[in-house]
This record gives C-alpha cells, structure tokens and sequence, in this order.
C-alpha cells in the first residue's frame, strides 16, 4: 500500500509539473543559488546555478547593473528589471548591462557559452565600460561551464539527453537569470523584459514562447525556420538527417512561437544573411499574442548595432513602466494607384515611406529603393511599388525618431 501511495503521488507530481518539451519551468521559475563575484563596481559580477551539463553541475557567469550599482538611486528603491542574450561570438557585456541601468532598469547580462569575460574597464572621463569584453581571446572557460556556444553543441548533439545540447542550456540559463533578477529587492518582479541579439534573438523567441512573466520580449535579427530557404543554418539542421525533425521539434522557435503570448516586437533589416526576411515574416505571424515589427533597410548585424535601436526601449518603457507606446500600422492595402496604411499611434507621425526590392538575387545581396508617403490623420498614403517589384513594406517614423513597419509583402 505505501508503494503503492509513493507511486501515485510521484505520478501526480510529474503530471502536475509544468514541462514544455525538455524544459521544467516550474524548476525554471524558482531563483538559482548564486554568489557574488564583485559588489563594489558599477557592474557587478555573479554567478549562478545552471543545469547540468554532461552529468555534472553548471555555473553561469553574468553582470548584474542598476541605478543603485551605478549610485544613481538609494539602495530601497524598485526599477522593472531586464534580461539581456548575447549573440554567437558574444559574452556577457557589461557595457549593456550599464547602458540598460543609465536607462533606470536592474539589467542582468549572463555568458551562454560556459566562459567568464575579464571585468568590465571604465572609461575616466564618462564612467561607463569600454566594450573591451568582445575580444572573445580575454575570455577563460569556467571550471564549472556548460556546453560552448558552437555549431556542434547548437546542431549535432541533439538525440539522447538534453544534457550536452546548447538551445536547452541556453534558454534554461536564460530563464533562471530571469528567475535571479525577479528575486532581487530593488527589482519590481511583475515589471520585466528580454531582449537578446542574433542567436540572442533566436534565443529570446524560445524563452519568450515559455516564460510567461515577461512583460516584454524583443528579439533582434534572430528567428526560427531556420530549416527553410535561405537560412545559413540550413545546411547544419539537413545534415542531421533522421535527427533533423527531432531538432527543429524541440529546438526551432518555429515550434514554439505558436504559444508565445508576451507582447513581442521584432527588429532586423531587410539583408540579414543569418535570418532571412521571409522566415523572419513567418515568425512574425507565428506569435498569436501581441506583436510587432521593425524592419530597416541594410541594418548592420552586430551586437552594438543591435542594441542601438532606440525602439528597443521604447517598446520595453511602453510594457514595463507606463512609457509612450510605439505606433501602430494596419495592414497595407492597394487602393487604385496608391498604398493606403491606417496606423493608431501616441505620438504623432512626422514622415512614412515605401519601401521595396525589384531585385532577384539572395534576400542578403538585394538593393532597396525608398519612396516618401504623405501623412494625415491616422493614415498614410505612398506610391504603388512597381509592378516587378517582389517584396516591400511601409516605414511609419514618429516625432521621437521611433520607427515601426508594417508586415512585408511578398509577391509571387
């Protein structure tokens, strides 16, 4: 009878659990054991528990900032809190973290690659980081890291445990250094957003699409469909034949997106060579909830250059702390030799343009044309793209400089 007991309140635990492919959440949710590394810099240094990784336990190495750290506020006062997701190549940076505390948020910025970065160097006469933290050579691994940030861990590891695989570890870190920062007492817990760059960005679909406390989520450049067209991934993910399905299963945001209900807001440009436009739309109209877009022309790929964007923040104030939200556009609709686009929007909109390709080649080597529309009271009107025109999209821009686009539209 007691084996009996033991096995139906086990049962009742694990279906209970919340698990959403090979991630507990309710594990997930709960504050990682952690240490500080350094609390007197402006950047403070920490790290925290992660999963295991190849049958042993795992450290996550991350920056922690805010208006406290940098001596801005008094210690006992609350900011909404953001978690920040390097990019391939990337570390932990400091000088985000800083940039998101001068903005008054507690900002948490973790390594995804096992790796510690040196400690951050501040500039004499402004007080913030250098950046110097991307000379990936000033790195060293952690005697305790989880799996590299490669192609391997990324791609051939999957079968078997989740254990050696990098999309697991990185989303679970992710959402455990969410777990840390929503504990932290200067933090307003129910006030938070990820934002993360390239695969940053990939990353930040998956964690959007299984941590419902965010309040916000921006993905820049990053995506899923990452089997399809033009993706550079493409060849990896075909290469793991009977595993390819297993991969794009558990660990293509395309899988995930479709429960994603955090109000979101992606951001890339129309020649992003790692996540093409098309596959970048089609995560897009994956999300169900709330959503958002900001395609630029020629965007430069980069990790400065994606956390320039002053949008970014923006879309974060607007969900986090009562700030102006970004306007939004309609559905572009072809109204007799024009393009007609109604838009709702705080702020006012000083200038809109068409944007469009009439070019064949990859989506990444494309050249792009622009044509001014006419603003007036909650529509915009602008010129038909030409007729051999093949893919194109309206740019509203308000009276902060804050853009945001329509859908893109594909010809056949």
């Amino acid at each position: 009878m007691k084996l009996l007991c033991t096995f139906f309140f086990a049962t009742l635990t694990l279906a209970s659990a919340e698990q959403v492919g090979p991630w507990n959440l309710d594990k997930l949710k709960q504050a990682p054991k952690m240490q500080w590394l350094d609390q007197k810099a402006p950047v403070q240094s920490l790290l925290y528990e992660g999963e295991e990784f190849e049958g042993n336990p795992t450290e996550v190495f991350a920056f922690y900032a805010s208006p406290i750290t940098l001596r801005e506020a008094k210690p006992g006062t609350k900011f909404p809190g953001v978690v920040l997701i390097h990019g391939g190549g990337g570390t932990a940076f400091a000088d985000w973290a800083y940039l998101w505390a001068k903005r008054g948020y507690a900002a948490i910025a973790m390594d995804l690659a096992g790796s510690r970065p040196p400690e951050p160097v501040y500039d004499a006469k402004t007080g913030a980081p250098t950046g110097h933290q991307s000379d990936s050579k000033l790195r060293t691994r952690l005697a305790k890291g989880g799996p590299f940030h490669g192609h391997e861990e990324k791609f051939d590891s999957i079968g078997g445990t989740t254990s050696d695989d990098w999309p697991f570890h990185a989303a679970a870190s992710v959402i455990r250094a969410h777990s840390l920062l929503r504990s932290f007492p200067e933090v307003e817990a129910d006030h938070t957003a990820v934002t993360g760059i390239s695969w940053g960005g990939y990353t930040t679909c998956l964690v959007a699409s299984l941590d419902d406390r965010f309040k916000a989520a921006v993905p820049v450049y990053g995506c899923g469909f990452l089997f399809e067209g033009e993706s550079v991934q493409k060849p990896a993910i075909d290469k793991l034949g009977d595993r390819r399905a297993d991969w794009i299963r558990e660990y293509d945001p395309s899988s995930l997106l479709p429960r994603c209900q955090v109000p979101i807001l992606f951001v890339n440009g129309t020649n992003d060579i790692h996540y093409p436009l098309d596959s970048y739309m089609k995560s897009f109209n994956a999300v169900p909830g709330e959503k958002q877009i900001r395609i630029q022309v020629k965007m430069s790929h980069g990790h400065p250059p994606g956390w320039a964007p002053k949008e970014i923040g923006l879309f974060i104030d607007s969900k986090c702390r009562g700030g102006v939200p970004l306007a939004v556009p309609g559905k572009p609709e072809r109204v007799g030799e024009q393009v007609v686009v109604s838009y709702s929007s705080s702020s006012p909109i000083k200038s809109a343009q068409l944007h469009y390709t009439t070019d064949g080649d990859l989506r990444s080597k494309r050249n792009w044309q622009s044509l001014e529309a006419t603003v007036s009271e909650g529509k915009v009107t602008a010129p038909q793209p030409p007729a051999e025109a093949n893919t194109w999209f309206v740019s509203l821009t308000d009276e902060r400089g804050a853009m945001v686009t329509t859908t893109v539209q594909f010809q056949p």
